[in-house]
């Protein structure tokens, strides 16, 4: 049988995956991604089963997002769950401990191709991203929010690692106070999680670091924020509002979007 071939890239290596052995990936893998002691020595594998290319999910904890490079899939991989490489390449994120990282699969010729792969002459990479978002919409603020904790990502070339921005330091970023950057944080996930994003919700147990993970590794693989929103962050800082007028136009919003539903 005839294998297409599958190459996975992280920091700047190329993996050449075998459909005999595949490739194990984690703290111990044949890509050894780092000594973080809250990364799975086997965290995903990359093998060849059925005919198909898979990727899976060996680890107990930890999950991963995987999604194509123009922001029209994504997939959240859970323990014990795989999925199918079925498009030419696919980036695949996720986060153990206080760092995120990200790797590329290549697959040579993908069982399945996308029609809509490819962006037409005149839709730029940002309406391939709103698209994708669909009805979920930001307030500036709340988009100036995503792009501040993306910012190290979207500064990066390669695929590889780093580390979202701690609340503190994304606030001082923005020129905000804790309080409100915390609001926002809250007001952007659950609009999103009443979208059906997952992970996102809060509740017992759901730590704020966790949903910030969550929330990054969603927005950069639905491009929902991408490098040219970079510039948002230089623009002049709004001293717009003490909290209750913060809190009034909030609720303008959510009555104004449940009007339009």
């Amino acid at each position: 049988m005839i294998h297409s071939k599958v190459t996975v890239v992280f920091c700047g290596e190329e993996y050449s995956v075998s459909p005999e052995t595949g490739l194990t990936i984690g703290r111990t893998g044949d890509v050894e991604v780092d000594d973080n002691p809250y990364l799975h020595r086997t965290f995903l594998v990359v093998s060849f089963e059925n005919g198909f290319w898979w990727i899976s999910n060996t680890g107990s904890t930890l999950t991963a997002t995987v999604a194509d490079e123009q922001g029209l899939f994504q997939a959240w991989l859970n323990p014990g769950a795989k999925i199918p490489l079925a498009m030419k390449k696919l980036i695949v994120w996720f986060t153990a401990g206080p760092t995120t990282y990200d790797f590329e699969i290549h697959v040579a010729s993908p069982a399945f191709k996308s029609v809509t792969s490819e962006p037409a002459a005149d839709e730029d990479d940002d309406e391939v991203g709103a698209a994708t978002v669909g009805r979920v919409s930001f307030t500036p603020d709340q988009k100036l929010l995503v792009v501040a904790l993306c910012e190290p990502f979207l500064r990066r070339r390669e695929a590889g690692t780093s580390q979202i921005p701690s609340s503190a330091v994304a606030a001082d970023r923005l020129g905000w106070t804790l309080t409100r950057f915390n609001r926002k944080l809250d007001n952007v996930c659950q609009k999103l999680a009443d979208a059906g994003t997952r992970g996102l919700h809060g509740g017992v147990g759901k730590l704020a670091t966790n949903r910030k993970a969550r929330l990054v590794e969603h927005a950069l693989s639905t491009k929902l924020v991408t490098e040219g929103d970079l510039a948002l962050l230089d623009e002049p800082v709004t001293t717009d509002s003490t909290p209750e007028v913060e809190n009034r136009v909030d609720a303008r919003t959510a009555v104004a979007e449940q009007g339009n539903a």
